[in-house]
């Protein structure tokens, strides 16, 4: 589709590729191959013109210290992030120990429902895209899902049942 041509050429640009592959015709109505794709050599020219080509790097070393100073920040965060998943995978292993002995399933589905609405409205008030919040939650929630199962069929005869859970996890 050619009305995302800028777009994407502006993300590649900004995500440091090497280069554009953008196909021209004269009038690409008639192009034998990926028609749609193709824009004029007029089209090819003033796109050309309306990109931003941005440099990786900074040479201005006040850029470069403040950056640096930033993502040290960002790493920190990171740790904790990582600290508190260890922290949670435990307790999820707790939580598959105790269902395992008293005979309940991994999965209730009105507390992942409540995880999903919390979750939602927390990210709205902190105006994070609840997209990529609920994308996070799920990938949690589906190693949470995981190591459950792998502790429920511990010791079980059919060994590839938590492998398969995980495969299905995944899908």
């Amino acid at each position: 589709n050619r009305e995302l041509i800028p777009y994407i050429s502006q993300k590649a640009l900004d995500l440091d590729m090497q280069g554009l592959m953008i196909e021209s015709h004269v009038d690409p109505s008639v192009a034998w191959t990926d028609a749609k794709q193709q824009v004029t050599p007029a089209a090819l020219a003033e796109l050309a013109e309306r990109l931003t080509v941005r440099e990786p790097e900074s040479p201005n070393e006040a850029f470069t210290d403040q950056l640096a100073e930033l993502r040290k920040q960002i790493d920190k965060i990171d740790d904790l992030l990582l600290q508190k998943l260890g922290e949670r995978m435990s307790i999820v292993g707790k939580i598959g120990e105790f269902k395992r002995d008293n005979q309940v399933t991994i999965l209730q589905v009105n507390r992942w429902d409540a995880i999903i609405k919390k979750g939602a409205s927390f990210a709205k008030a902190l105006k994070l895209d609840l997209n990529f919040t609920e994308k996070f939650l799920e990938l949690v929630h589906g190693e949470s899902i995981r190591k459950q199962t792998e502790i429920m069929n511990a010791g079980k005869a059919e060994k590839g049942i938590a492998a398969e859970a995980h495969t299905e996890v995944k899908s």
